[in-house]
C-alpha cells in the first residue's frame, strides 16, 4: 500500500478519459488499497474541468452527469481531504513565493506538504504527490516529495 497526494490536474484523469487515464484507475482501484490525500480545493476544480470539458465538446453531457456524481461519491468516501487551514494557506503563499507557482497550484502543494510532514512525523516513508503539472512537478520535487506525472505513464503501470 502506497499513499500518494493527487492533484488535481491527475485527479480529472480518472473521470474524464484522457491521457494517462488508465494509469490513474488502475492505480487508485479500490482493490489496490492505496491512499489518496487530495486538498478541499480539488472538490471544486474537479467539478470545474470536467463541466469545462462538457461545454468545449469534449465530453458529452451524459458522460459528464455520470462523471460528477462518480466524483462527488468518490470525494466523500474515498479520499483523504487536507483541509485549508490558516497555517497551510501561509505555507501556500511562501511556496508561491519561492517556485512563483499559480495561486491554487501553491494551494495544491502546501496541502501535499503538509501530508508528507505528517507521514515522517510517522515514521513512514516520503509521500508520492501526483500531478499533471509540469511546473508544480517540478516544485514538489524541490520540495524532497517524489513526483508522478500520469501523462508519462504506460496504461496499466504503477508504482
Amino acid at each position: 500500500m502506497a499513499i500518494y497526494f493527487c492533484e488535481s490536474s491527475a485527479l480529472v484523469k480518472r473521470y474524464v478519459h484522457e491521457t494517462g487515464s488508465d494509469w490513474m484507475l488502475t492505480l487508485l482501484a479500490p482493490h489496490v488499497g492505496h491512499s489518496c490525500y487530495i486538498a478541499r480545493i480539488t472538490g471544486v476544480e474537479v467539478v470545474s474541468a470536467i463541466t469545462r470539458r462538457t461545454r468545449g465538446g469534449d465530453i458529452t453531457a451524459t458522460d459528464a452527469v455520470s462523471a460528477l456524481a462518480q466524483f462527488r461519491q468518490d470525494f466523500v468516501t474515498t479520499y483523504r481531504i487536507i483541509e485549508i487551514t490558516p497555517a497551510l494557506i501561509v505555507r501556500a503563499m511562501a511556496l508561491a513565493e519561492t517556485h512563483a507557482l499559480r495561486g491554487y497550484d501553491a494551494v495544491q502543494l502546501a496541502a501535499a506538504v503538509e501530508v508528507n510532514v505528517q507521514m515522517h512525523t510517522l515514521g513512514l516513508p516520503t509521500l508520492t504527490c501526483i500531478s499533471a503539472d509540469g511546473a508544480l512537478n517540478a516544485a514538489a520535487g524541490l520540495e524532497g516529495l517524489a513526483v508522478e506525472d500520469p501523462n508519462t505513464r504506460e496504461t496499466g503501470r504503477q508504482t
